[in-house]
């Protein structure tokens, strides 16, 4: 969901700490997982929005590439890794819990906190926006160029 480890690492840090002191507040009908799977998203959300604020020399500079073009010299896990971070936090979070936690739709709606109908229109946008960024057509952050 976030890109970096170091990210990740402080997200699962404040997770688990978060997870103990709500641990009396737990559910026990509802799948322990889905408990801590739902904090996490909803923290690398809080992660991803803080980072938004933030404003990198590259964006500045106005260095960063209108679209992603996955480097032929990298393995497929970490081009799809790449193209994943392209996507936009609620793509990212269908297509992650999915295909690499393989939660149900039920599972994935109830961790969101929306339908399951939403979970599958969201996954078929966010698999089609995976698509478009594996083959380097999805805009990074940027308005699509008019022709003159």
């Amino acid at each position: 969901m976030l890109g970096n480890v170091q990210d990740a690492e402080d997200v699962t840090q404040t997770v688990f700490g978060n997870a103990f002191l709500a641990l009396a507040s737990y559910d026990p009908k509802y799948r322990f997982l889905s408990w801590i799977y739902r904090m996490t998203v909803n923290e690398s959300l809080n992660a991803l929005k803080r980072r938004k604020a933030m404003v990198t020399l590259d964006d500045e500079l106005g260095i960063a590439a209108p679209g992603y073009a996955p480097d032929p010299a990298l393995d497929a896990g970490e081009s799809v890794g790449k193209a994943l971070m392209h996507l936009n936090p609620d793509d990212r979070a269908v297509v992650v819990l999915r295909h690499f936690a393989s939660f149900s739709y039920d599972e994935i709606a109830n961790v969101l906190e929306v339908s399951a109908k939403t979970v599958k229109s969201r996954l078929f946008t966010a698999r089609q926006r995976l698509r478009l960024a594996l083959v380097g057509q999805l805009p990074v952050n940027r308005p699509p160029a008019h022709s003159r």
